[in-house]
């Protein structure tokens, strides 16, 4: 068997590789697509980092080929479908740089709280200017993290060292998890306003892309200290650049930036800005555990032993059939997830009618893979989906009832948290498309497709032409609409498909009808 490594990987994990009496491993980086293209197809398997593109084209080239390996956590660099409809395992390596990660978030906080670039660079230019640079204490202060995950967990552990009170905003992760680790859960209001450290640890999402911009910098403390290690992109730095001109927060440190390399330089030329160029898993220990970890997965996919952090199933006995229903449960989870207000602590999954008589485990598991999927992107998958859904303390519970009065088959996914309960329904109509049709008491039927708006308003005569005027007169198009009521003049549920995302300024016109009672834009 053949492995080919088409970009840079550490010494010990080509080592790994080369040991192996089985395998025959080529270093050939920098080739080009075509190159590629014309090479491929004598490989078993395939090594790459971020430089490598595995287009549809290379995949199809790839006669032999039966995993893909990323030394490293982004997958937008392969096509994941293709991969999957050629039976070609794919997986990453995400925990190889946590620490890294962690660390240079510490090293971020610990820098702005005591000046250290100005201190050493006024230093360099032959100045000796103690008082300029008074720094403030750690201990007793207050850090809020945003996100528990992988990387928040473990710079956690780093901060309880310094004697400091942590609070936390993620609605992935029970009450329980969270005092397992021994932090406060808070909302993301009352973290932005009590902070006196915030730093970012989510993936950049629709949801996520400038969820810190100018009304959450005037939420901040006025001696608040803002760290992103994560993804660029979700700060906006537009807002941020004013709100550190203005000194409406005391400094900030990025790691990363929506563009790499910037274009736009003006925040570096602000004494309380900090700035690395994106060397957060910059570790020779990181880059060494990815690359042995990277080759011995290959090394196990290639001899048909199990593979975590696997992001596709291909070859699934049952996938043909229940395809239809997995993209539902996924879309009833990702519903869920990005609608439901609160802490997540249970999860209840009702399989409706005789389709789901058999095995069932799969579509529970693509439920809590859509669920996790609008907060962990890449990071989670139908193999690990369980665990992560386990480390955050979330309870999962599964029931069947053969018959079904409406429907030949339907799942319904009650999800509850410590402010609410939501039940959605759905179900796969006979030409295999996927429709949401209740909402807890409410009826409707709506498909879980592109952007949409969920609204719930007053049950009052004009809304429906209200709310289209108000989208056409900002050209957003209004694609379908799915409208249901309990009873009359009780409350309304609207589900809006539109074919652009609407911005923030139109949502704030939306949010200030009289009649609105609750407006999330969502995307699937």
């Amino acid at each position: 068997m053949k492995v080919l490594v088409s970009d840079s990987l550490s010494e010990s994990g080509l080592d790994l590789l080369y040991h192996q009496t089985n395998l025959t491993t080529d270093l050939k980086t920098k080739l080009s697509p075509t190159e590629l293209v014309n090479l491929i197809s004598d490989y078993d398997a395939l090594i790459i980092r971020s430089a490598t593109q595995v287009t549809a084209e290379v995949i199809r080239a790839a006669k032999n080929m039966k995993v893909i390996g990323r030394a490293g956590a982004g997958i937008d660099n392969i096509d994941i479908e293709t991969a999957t409809q050629q039976g070609i395992l794919v997986f990453n390596t995400p925990a190889g740089n946590t620490v890294a990660a962690a660390e240079h978030t510490i090293t971020l906080m610990l820098a702005l709280s005591r000046h250290v670039l100005p201190a050493g660079i006024s230093l360099r230019n032959g100045e000796w200017s103690r008082k300029h640079f008074m720094g403030g204490e750690l201990y007793r202060k207050t850090f809020g993290i945003i996100g528990v995950g992988r990387i928040g967990s473990e710079v956690i552990r780093r901060l309880q060292a310094f004697g400091m009170a942590i609070i936390a905003y993620d609605p992935y992760i029970s009450v329980e998890a969270a005092e397992r680790l021994g932090i406060k859960l808070v909302e993301r209001e009352n973290l932005l306003q009590e902070a006196d450290y915030i730093s970012i640890h989510v993936p950049l999402t629709p949801e996520t892309h400038h969820s810190i911009s100018s009304r959450e910098f005037r939420l901040m403390k006025s001696n608040c200290r803002l760290i992103n290690c994560a993804r660029g992109g979700i700060i906006d730095e537009e807002a941020l650049y004013v709100a550190l001109k203005e000194k409406q927060i005391a400094s900030a440190a990025l790691d990363v930036f929506e563009h790499e390399p910037p274009t736009d330089y003006r925040l570096m030329a602000l004494d309380n800005f900090l700035a690395t160029p994106h060397i957060g898993a910059s570790t020779s220990e990181a880059q060494e555990l990815v690359a042995i970890e990277v080759a011995q997965k290959v090394i196990d996919a290639l001899y048909h032993l199990p593979v975590e952090n696997a992001v596709n199933q291909p070859n699934m006995d049952q996938f043909e059939v229940l395809q239809p229903y997995l993209k539902l449960a996924e879309r009833i989870g990702s519903f869920q997830a990005q609608t439901v207000e609160g802490q997540i602590s249970e999860i209840r999954i009702r399989f409706n009618g005789e389709l789901f008589e058999k095995d069932v485990t799969l579509i529970s598991v693509a439920v809590q893979v859509g669920l996790l999927k609008p907060i962990l992107q890449d990071n989670v998958n139908y193999v690990n989906a369980p665990l992560r859904i386990q480390q955050r303390g979330i309870r999962v519970s599964e029931t069947k009832h053969s018959t079904q009065k409406q429907f030949t088959n339907s799942l319904a996914v009650t999800v509850v948290t410590d402010r609410a309960k939501r039940m959605v329904e759905g179900t796969v109509s006979s030409t295999a498309s996927i429709r949401l049709v209740r909402i807890d008491d409410i009826h409707l039927h709506a498909e879980p497709e592109g952007h949409m708006l969920v609204i719930y308003n007053q049950d009052r005569p004009g809304m429906i032409g209200i709310l289209g005027t108000t989208l056409g007169n900002h050209g957003i198009n209004i694609a379908d609409m799915a409208v249901g009521r309990k009873e009359i003049g009780s409350h309304a549920l609207m589900l809006i498909n539109i074919d652009s995302k609407v911005p923030r300024h139109v949502m704030s016109q939306i949010e200030a009808l009289p009649t609105i009672m609750f407006v999330k834009q969502i995307e699937f």
